[in-house]
């Protein structure tokens, strides 16, 4: 096979894992517009329509790093196609759901298919493009179909639940995930590296146990009261289980997470910005849905065609941002990128209870939408600078859990602020619309705060070149 063969089979492989991640990014959001149209369906309590968000986001996140570790082990592209299979078969459940336990619970299997798939993928294609311009290339296009996904979600939500019902937002995954399923043997090369083959279920599973305990007293605290028993043994247990990940990843031969992995500062300094964004964007994208249909009561269209201003922004910016990141490097790009999104988020704590879009929305989209092409894409590069192909797995999987995890605690906080703040509102005196604008702008004053925390922490991660372990480039696993 000549090097221009190869290049080009390259790029056919990308496309396909490409597409794939991007159907998963998409679902991360495509709900949000929904909501309310399912809520009504499924006649789900105000406080559980979160549960489709973060059911996803927890098992999506709470997993990778095992899908990574799986992955490179015994084969990335074998488990390509088994997240693949997993995911389209959850998404056909989701949209034959009748009920609320059974919608959650089949959100939550899309997020293992995703998890099973989603490191793989990345690590393929780390492996396949060599560290330089290429793989810059690749990897912006990738970081970009992350900044575009989430309000292209929206978009899509909006159109598909206005014309053929909510159901389709899952349906629609069927036949593009199954295309995807069938052409990956053909297409995508398959590659392992290690040959010892121990998992370590126990951090999985204490890790992910600990996260959700988390989520869930932090969404449902409001409900019950941050003193309430329920409240407090949930917040206890998540200690408790969260503290068992540390010592297990501390003692176990194979962790799913080697602790030493953070010694490479690069890599540290994107994982936290990667969960520092997650908390703060993907959160913004579920409160300021809920503003728009429940305060300014948009349609599921209105409210996606809204978000075009954040997406079209982020993906006409997405070529400057791979340029300047190749130039420049990532750190500085990444800092401008959370600013930006912090600075939009701040700016629409002034929305009205009567706002309008072009006066009081357009400006913080566009803001916030230009943060994501300036974060997403340095944070995907940095994340993945001077790994060895034997960690590529782990790697991938690690800094999309973050921003997973960093997506659930975010919408979590968000939930919780909004529903307390409105609360307290209502109690004084005021109209129920009034309340809840009130609530949102709260939560929009405490997500700019989360993403405005990157910038500093990211120049004290990064204040010297960032070093890279020697156990990072060994050969071993």
């Amino acid at each position: 096979m000549t090097p221009t063969t190869r290049h080009i089979h390259r790029w056919r492989a990308f496309a396909l894992l490409a597409t794939a991640y991007f159907m998963t990014t998409i679902d991360l959001t495509v709900v949000n517009v929904s909501l309310p149209t399912i809520g009504r369906d499924l006649h789900f309590g105000q406080t559980d329509l979160q549960w489709l968000t973060t059911a996803y986001a927890l098992t999506y996140g709470g997993l990778l790093l095992l899908g990574g570790r799986v992955a490179d082990l015994l084969g990335r592209r074998r488990m390509v196609m088994l997240g693949l299979g997993v995911f389209v078969t959850a998404s056909l459940g989701c949209a034959l759901a009748v009920s609320e336990a059974f919608l959650i619970a089949m959100r939550a299997a899309q997020g293992v298919g995703a998890a099973v798939m989603l490191p793989a993928a990345l690590s393929t294609v780390m492996n396949m493009f060599a560290e330089g311009a290429e793989r810059n290339k690749a990897l912006g296009i990738w970081g970009g179909l992350a900044a575009g996904g989430g309000t292209v979600g929206l978009i899509a939500g909006g159109l598909i639940t206005r014309y053929l019902g909510w159901q389709y937002i899952f349906f629609l995954n069927v036949p593009i995930g199954a295309t995807a399923l069938a052409l990956a043997p053909i297409v995508v090369p398959e590659s392992r590296t290690a040959s010892r083959r121990r998992f370590d279920l126990a951090g999985a599973v204490a890790g992910t146990g600990g996260l959700v305990a988390l989520v869930d007293a932090i969404a449902q605290a409001p409900q019950y009261g941050w003193g309430a028993t329920r409240t407090v043994v949930l917040l206890a247990a998540a200690v408790g289980a969260l503290a068992s990940f540390l010592v297990i990843e501390q003692r176990v031969q194979d962790p799913v997470l080697p602790l030493a992995i953070f010694k490479a500062r690069m890599l540290a300094g994107a994982n936290l910005a990667g969960l520092l964004l997650g908390g703060s964007f993907f959160a913004f994208v579920f409160t300021g849905t809920l503003y728009m249909q429940q305060v300014l009561h948009y349609s599921a269209l209105q409210t996606g065609v809204a978000w075009l201003a954040a997406s079209v922004t982020s993906m006409a910016l997405a070529g400057v941002s791979q340029a300047l990141v190749t130039r420049v490097g990532p750190k500085l790009v990444m800092a401008v990128g959370m600013t930006l999104i912090g600075s939009g988020v701040l700016w629409a704590t002034q929305a009205p209870v009567h706002g309008h879009f072009l006066a009081d929305l357009a400006g913080p989209f566009v803001l916030a939408g230009a943060g994501t092409a300036f974060s997403f894409i340095p944070i995907s590069v940095a994340a993945l600078t001077g790994v060895a192909e034997h960690q590529s797995g782990l790697a991938s999987g690690l800094l999309n859990t973050s921003t997973q995890f960093g997506a659930a605690i975010g919408t979590a906080i968000a939930s919780s602020v909004a529903a307390s703040h409105t609360d307290a509102l209502l109690r004084a005196g005021d109209t129920a619309s009034a309340a809840l604008t009130g609530g949102f702008d709260e939560t929009f004053l405490v997500l700019g705060a989360i993403a405005l925390i990157a910038p500093p922490a990211i120049f004290a991660l990064l204040r010297r070149r960032a070093e890279v372990p020697l156990g990072l480039r060994s050969s071993g696993a």
